[in-house]
């Protein structure tokens, strides 16, 4: 609703300016305003209709983007149609109840209306006298004109080659997770005090307002049972209004130089839908080569420039017991592999002997085995019934204390790991290609393969989506434009705005330093629709006064000039309304509607000030050619020299 304010005065600033325009020209109010709306009711139906079109392809966008945007197309819809309906019906209404006629405009009848488009043109405000020299000047030069806007057009795929390139972008919130971990099997005091020094170094760091540490796991969790828990969990909050990204940098640098205390990484907390995490994903047909794939790809990517900190899930590893149990010992001895795991299995756990109900609450009955094997060297001695009686373990198999990993994942049934990889930069395109290009020359175990995920792909495919529905967009606009001017060429000859507007929106995201991104790409998508509006107005005017009897070129000067103060007045509206999204006074929401902003402004800028000076010579160089051809046979017959009368011949017998 806040990014459409602008956008829904539209409407009525057209329909008013042109009833008070009328009124100027001294028509009675209730001619003054028929008229006055009958006249632009075509065109603003037609630009509402097409901004509200182009988000029809919204609906086709899947996963996270298409959640995050529907409902923003959906309420921008709903909120243009009434606009629409409102600037029709209620505006004119209160047009006829509290305006007044221009001081100097005298009250005619319908009879006395200006005949002409002379009369009209008599008296030129002083807006239009500044800008009627340029557009004269560009009817006279069309070609240098529009070659002029070539080169500006090529510029801009220039400046398009400095741009930053994310996903969603940081989502503003002021939470920052610290994560501390230690060898396994550290005890709980040397977690605490490991700990300390670490909260001590976070409380020094400039922007943290309060520091939680959580030492060890939940107790319900597995590696409470079965070892482990040797990880500290740190949830900071910040100052709000300090720089977020910045205050990363700077808790990195703090923890960074403590010694003895494990092994450290900074995580900005989740927005529940994006995050910024460059992923490489690994897979390998064993356990060796995986771990080997692993290492050397966090090896490489740690030493890049755009690496922030990189961490792999297999760095978590789990202390256990290995037992082996030799198959064939254990056969000669009635046992099988099975039955040798679950005498091992009964010895070191709490054997359940049932359950009790005690209060209402069904509670179960462990009962612990005192001789339990602590060590070991115990668990070798551990004494394993057979036929031919007790046996130590160690007999029928080998026990070693091993690591392995905490998890273990697989795609599609082959063992995977993921490298994670936080980018030092907001660039996170230019990281995903120096991280691809450093994996790309990595020589790794001929079982395993690396591939780019997490942001990268998630970026990839909303781009890809978007781009499809930024075209689709651009072929609804141009269908429902055919709809409205009956015509196959004039709608071509709008959509030049659009890439004009990519000018301003480029030029302003690279002054702001805002990389581009979903949202930015939603941006561009409601451009669209916004830009092509001043357009249809521009030149719905010029046919009709091609209608009358005009010719193009002054068609186009005098529907030119009468559409220059509603434009300016719908453009400027719009930008004025964006301006507190643009300059980030939102708070933590603005991750969003920031940048979606700065390219609606940019891009109505330089679509605004290019459309009233390409537009026009673009129409008159392609509708004016046949009356150039036209006048030039014409001037030919009236330069031909005059043939002297034939003389008659003498008759003859």
């Amino acid at each position: 609703l806040t990014i459409s304010i602008g956008r829904v005065v539209d409407d009525s600033i057209v329909v008013v300016e042109n009833i008070k325009r009328h009124l100027g020209l001294g028509e009675d109010k209730k001619t003054a305003i028929l008229v006055g709306v009958k006249e632009v009711a075509t065109a603003i139906t037609a630009s509402t209709v097409t901004t509200i079109a182009v988000f029809l392809p919204l609906a086709l966008v899947g996963d996270i983007t298409g959640e995050l945007f529907r409902p923003f197309a959906l309420t921008t819809a709903i909120a243009l149609a009434a606009s629409l309906f409102v600037s029709l019906t209620i505006v004119p209404v209160l047009s006829y109840w509290f305006l007044r006629a221009p001081k100097g405009a005298h009250a005619q009848n319908a009879d006395a209306r200006p005949q002409s488009i002379e009369e009209e043109s008599a008296r030129p405000t002083r807006l239009q006298r500044g800008y009627l020299p340029v557009i004269r000047w560009t009817l006279r030069r069309p070609v240098a004109t529009l070659l002029l806007a070539l080169l500006v057009l090529v510029g801009t795929g220039a400046l398009a080659t400095g741009l930053k390139t994310n996903f969603i972008g940081d989502s503003g919130q002021n939470t920052l997770t610290v994560t501390q971990s230690l060898e396994n099997g550290a005890s709980l005091e040397a977690l605490d005090t490991a700990a300390s020094a670490v909260e001590d170094a976070l409380r020094d760091v400039d922007g943290i307002e309060t520091v939680q540490a959580s030492i060890g796991r939940d107790g319900g969790s597995i590696q409470q049972v079965f070892g482990g828990g040797s990880d500290i969990t740190y949830s900071i909050t910040t100052n709000p209004d300090v720089d977020q990204t910045q205050l990363q940098a700077d808790v990195r640098d703090a923890v960074e130089s403590l010694d003895g205390v494990g092994e450290l990484s900074v995580q900005a907390a989740g927005g529940g839908f994006a995050s910024s995490d460059i992923e490489v994903d690994i897979t390998a047909a064993n356990q060796g080569d995986l771990n080997e794939a692993a290492q050397t790809v966090l090896d490489a990517v740690r030493e890049l420039d755009v690496t922030a900190e990189a961490r792999s899930n297999l760095s978590d590893t789990q202390p256990y017991l290995a037992i082996q149990v030799d198959r064939a010992k254990a056969a000669e001895l009635g046992l099988s592999e099975v039955a040798v795991g679950g005498i091992v299995t009964q010895a070191m756990f709490p054997a359940s002997v049932g359950s009790v109900v005690i209060d209402e609450r069904n509670l179960s009955i462990y009962l612990p085995n005192a001789s339990a094997p602590t060590t070991v060297q115990e668990l070798r001695d551990f004494a394993i019934p057979t036929a031919a009686g007790p046996v130590p373990l160690s007999d029928l198999a080998s026990v070693e204390q091993a690591e392995g990993p905490a998890t273990i994942t697989t795609i599609r049934g082959t063992r995977s790991a993921t490298v994670t990889i936080t980018p030092g930069t907001d660039d996170v395109g230019t990281a995903s290609r120096v991280v691809q290009a450093e994996i790309d020359g990595l020589e790794l175990p001929d079982s395993a393969s690396a591939s780019l995920g997490g942001v990268t792909s998630q970026q990839a495919d909303a781009f890809s989506q978007l781009g499809l529905a930024l075209l689709a967009a651009i072929l609804i606009v141009y269908v429902v434009m055919v709809a409205t001017f009956k015509s196959l060429r004039q709608p071509l000859l709008l959509l030049i705005s659009i890439p004009f507007a990519a000018t301003g929106a480029i030029a302003l995201q690279l002054v702001a330093d805002i990389p581009l991104g979903v949202p930015s790409l939603i941006g561009v998508l409601m451009l669209i629709g916004i830009v092509v509006t001043n357009a249809i107005v521009l030149v719905d005017l010029v046919n009709q006064y091609r209608e009358r009897g005009m010719r193009a070129r002054e068609a186009v000067i005098e529907g030119s000039s009468r559409r220059l103060r509603p434009i300016l007045m719908t453009a400027a509206a719009t930008i004025f309304a964006l301006l507190p999204l643009g300059l980030g006074l939102t708070g933590s929401g603005g991750f969003i509607s920031q940048p979606l902003a700065i390219i609606v402004i940019g891009g109505l800028v330089s679509s605004t000030l290019l459309t009233l000076v390409v537009l026009p010579a673009l129409y008159y160089l392609v509708e004016g050619a046949k009356e150039r051809r036209e006048d030039k046979r014409a001037q030919k017959v009236t330069e031909a020299p005059q043939a002297p009368p034939a003389q008659e011949a003498p008759a003859t017998v």
